[in-house]
This record gives C-alpha cells, structure tokens and sequence, in this order.
C-alpha cells in the first residue's frame, strides 16, 4: 500500500486555525492528521514539502518505520516544526491502516480499555460573573471537572496588558469563592498559561486554601525542568505539564523526577499516536496519568479518544466545545462525520479508522488567512507570556 501523495489544508476554523493533513495511497485508501503548532501553520506545510520526496512510494503500512525516517532523515533532528509535521502523518497513516484492516485505531493500539472518554471542560472568562456563570452551567449539565482558563486581562480598557501580582490576588478571591459555590464534588484546575514565575506561582497557591484546586497547568515556562523541581518543593498542588512537548525525551526529567503528577500531551505536537503510547508508557511506570491538549478540531480530538481508550492511565479529555461555550472548533461544514459527546464524554466508537471525514473541496477553496496569538505587555512596556 504505497504512498501517492500528501496534501496539506491550512483553514480557519472559529476564531483560530488549523493544519489538517492528508496522505493518499495508490490503493485508494486515505487518511487524514492534524498538526498541532497552532499559528505556525505555514511553517509545518514547509516542513512536510520536505517529507514528501522521501515518502512517496513507501509503505503506509510501515508507521514506526517511517517514523524513524522522517526524525532522524536529517542532520536537524526534532524540534516543533519537525514534530507537529511528523505527528499529523503518524495520525494519518493509523486512520490509512484502520481503515485498510476494517478496525478502529485503538484495536492497532492493543485494543480498548474503556467504553467511554471522559472529558473535562474548558472555561475561559474575562470576569468573575462568566467565571461563575460558565461553571455552575457546566456543573448543573453533569460535568464533574472544571480546567479554569483565565483571560480577565481581556476585561480591561487595555486588553494586552498583564501584570501578575493583580492577576494572582484577584484570581485566589475568585477561585476561593467558587469552590465554596460548587462545592468539594467538583474537581478544578486552572491553566495559567506560562505567565507566572516561580515566585509568583507559590504566591498565588499560598493565597488559597488547601483544596481550593486541585491543580494547576503550566503557570511557568517548561525549558527548565531544574525550575520547575524547585517550584515541586515549594507547594503541594498537582502540577499538569507538557502540552508543548515535541518528544519523549522533553517529557523523561518531568515524569522521571515526579515533577508533574499529570501528562499533558498533544498528540498532534508530540510525535502523533506512535510516540503518544511511548509517553503514556514511561507515565504508565510511575503511575502518572494523561490529561491530553485537544484545543484543535476534530481530528485531534478522534486521535486522542483512541489514545484514551488503549491506555490504562488516563483521566481526562480537554474539550473546548461544551454547553458553556462553543469555540467552534469541530465545525460541521469542514467535518460532515466526527466524533460527538454523549454528556461530558465521549463513547469510543468501533468505526474503522480515526472516525472523522474532512471536506477537501471547501478548504481548497477557503482562503487562509494566518492567525496570531495575543500579545501581553506589562504597564512598564516589557512583554510577557501569553
């Protein structure tokens, strides 16, 4: 089953973007994958020009082996690039060969280990009222975890600015209120998005009390894990790390050290499904759970089910798209067929392959406009995280 091509699809999706990736094969059968480096598009179509070449004419069926070649078939190895455009035709080869076998990716992965995929919800706000508003919603619809995203500096005159220390004091009032409204059933997290230090992380944590959350997402950047084992020493919440880990190897100091007491990978960044299993193994053996990244669409979001349901250690699925808020991620008109939630989670389905079509013809004839993250300053005029 020899490759004959591979087309790249950048679309605007929602308010954001997204690289949907296709392999054909000269027997018919095709597969579709999802890049994950989310603005950046441009720069994973440019790295798979360069896989093509080499590809072409290979066996589709041979996934780990072309793994292989398109990590180490230049002197340049790795990088983010490299994996979000390796991870979205690993993703594609699994959908060529479940479908060319007649069974569901995770049956390729060992078979299923749960009927269904639970989810948690992710709540971005501005405000203590959409804060509180969007949580109870969610609660009172069943859903039994809450991923905070907080964005309140999008509530001042001037959007782009963050200062730290005001969003840490106002953020430790809000939560400590909220967990008095929702009660102790609900298990919350929040996501601070990189914009903390060390110092400031331990500022916020200490603010609250004990159970206020149950843990907290990459409040400081990830190229130091050094950095972060201190930071383990100082507090006792839970940390949730590495949705942008581009490799096993980005992930070795963090679950090898007990740095983190979650994984938050994402499969379209990773590495794709192959390198995905060897993540949830080396967290497998220190009895760390996953907690996937799934901000893309529908073929992210496919992907990850079968990733959950072939592992044993996982928790939970991100999901942007609840009855909270619709990010419009998973628009129908680009994915006809998808996977769809049931409740808070979603049932792990036996179609062959990911489970997920995409309308070519549209984005083929969709204009990409190229989408950039928000830009934070502080009041001084420095500029910080996103």
């Amino acid at each position: 089953m020899k490759i004959k091509d591979i087309k790249t699809y950048p679309i605007n999706v929602g308010s954001g973007s997204q690289l949907v990736v296709k392999v054909e094969t000269e027997s018919g059968i095709y597969g579709w994958g999802a890049s994950g480096l989310s603005g950046r598009e441009l720069a994973v179509v440019g790295a798979i020009q360069h896989f093509k070449p080499f590809l072409i004419g290979k066996d589709a069926r041979q996934i780990g082996a072309l793994w292989q070649e398109m990590y180490r078939g230049q002197y340049f190895e790795g990088g983010r690039v490299l994996a979000a455009a390796i991870s979205a035709i690993d993703i594609a080869l699994y959908d060529i060969k479940g479908k060319a076998l007649g069974v569901p990716v995770y049956e390729l992965l060992g078979g299923k280990q749960r009927d269904y995929v639970d989810c948690f919800a992710s709540v971005r706000f501005t405000t203590r009222e959409e804060l509180f508003d969007y949580s109870l919603l969610l609660v009172k619809e069943g859903w039994t975890m809450l991923r905070l995203a907080p964005a309140e500096f999008e509530s001042q005159e001037d959007k782009g600015l963050f200062e730290s220390r005001k969003s840490i004091a106002l953020l430790s009032d809000w939560l400590i209120d909220l967990r008095k409204e929702i009660g102790s059933q609900v298990t919350l997290g929040i996501d601070y998005h990189t914009r903390l230090n060390a110092a400031e992380t331990y500022s916020f944590i200490s603010k609250m009390p004990a159970g206020t959350i149950d843990f907290i997402e990459e409040p400081i950047r990830d190229e130091s894990p050094e950095a972060y084992e201190s930071l383990r020493k100082l507090i006792a919440v839970p940390f949730t790390i590495g949705e942008e880990f581009s490799s096993k190897w980005q992930f070795v100091p963090f679950i090898e050290k007990n740095i983190t007491q979650y994984v938050r990978l994402d499969i379209c960044n990773v590495g794709g499904i192959t390198e995905a299993m060897k993540v949830a193994a080396m967290a497998e053996s220190h009895y760390i759970d996953l907690m996937p990244h799934n901000p893309l669409g529908p073929i992210c979001t496919a992907a990850s089910i079968h990733l959950g349901a072939a592992c044993s250690n996982f928790s939970w699925l991100e999901e942007v798209n609840t009855p909270a808020q619709y990010m419009g991620t998973n628009a129908p008109e680009y994915y006809p067929l998808q996977h769809t939630l049931e409740g808070p989670r979603y049932k792990v389905l036996d179609t062959p392959g990911l489970g997920v079509e995409f309308n070519e013809d549209l984005a083929a004839q969709s204009e990409f406009v190229p989408v950039e993250i928000p830009r934070l300053h502080r009041s001084d005029g420095s500029f910080t995280n996103w």
